[in-house]
């Protein structure tokens, strides 16, 4: 059984995130970046289907620029077998994504493709369900845990009124919610491993694909800065301020 895992190369999330001095976009400059948490813990459930015999091969994808390489030797350090970057300088969009994974798929035939439920960055959570659209396969989103039995998952997934599980024939699309594991850390002799496992590079144009955006960024700019509070003296003050200051009671 072949697992795909899509991985997303984002502002490491220790990072306090600036805008451009023009407000174009998010500073990136001498700014760490790392592989997106979520994404991080779909590459542990990837390689502990491995090791549970469950799964034969790991490859790791990602749609980026050349620097995206880190990230994906990072999902070989940590127990990926190989890994694919589509490579690309455009500012991609869920859409176009999802599309570059759809072709990758179709050339690598997984029967499972593990990806975060989002990134970090843009916070969009549409990738998975549009990559589920594009191929027809079943999905399961917010993933805490997975069960694989023959040609068949389980996935309990969280939603807002608690805990849903759903059954899924393979080939799946799974995406990682934050409490389906722990990701561990890449050993030393793991991370010089990683470097001569292949790494293979393709572009959209390769796949067949058009990444042209839909969407126009406007600008960025921080959120407006919280006034600072006040202490009053007694549940009086408190109701008089509430109603003749903040005007939220009558």
């Amino acid at each position: 059984m072949k697992v795909l895992v899509a991985v997303k190369r984002v502002v490491d999330y220790n990072v306090k995130v600036r805008p451009k001095a023009d407000g174009t976009g998010v500073d990136l400059a001498n700014v760490k970046m790392s592989i997106n948490p979520f994404c991080e813990i779909a590459v542990e459930e990837a390689v502990r289907l491995k090791e549970k015999g469950i799964a034969s091969e790991v490859v790791a994808v990602s749609v980026g620029a050349q620097q995206c390489q880190e990230q994906l030797r990072t999902a070989l350090a940590l127990g990926a077998d190989r890994a694919i970057l589509v490579l690309t300088d455009d500012v991609m969009e869920p859409l176009a994504i999802a599309k570059c994974l759809k072709a990758v798929c179709d050339s690598e035939s997984p029967e499972i493709i593990l990806m975060g439920k989002q990134a970090i960055d843009g916070d969009n959570n549409q990738t998975g369900q549009m990559l589920g659209a594009l191929t027809g396969f079943g999905q399961a989103t917010f993933a805490s845990e997975i069960t694989i039995d023959g040609g068949n998952a389980s996935v309990i997934r969280e939603v807002d009124g608690g805990l849903q599980t759903v059954s899924l024939s393979l080939p799946a699309i799974v995406t990682s919610d934050l409490r389906l594991n722990e990701p561990r850390y890449a050993s030393l002799p793991n991370i010089m491993k990683a470097k001569k496992k292949t790494l293979d590079t393709t572009t959209p144009a390769d796949l067949g694909v058009d990444t042209s955006p839909r969407v126009t960024l406007v600008g960025v700019e921080l959120p407006a800065e919280r006034q600072a509070g006040i202490k009053v003296e007694d549940v009086a003050q408190l109701v008089d301020k509430l109603r003749n200051e903040a005007k939220v009671i009558s």
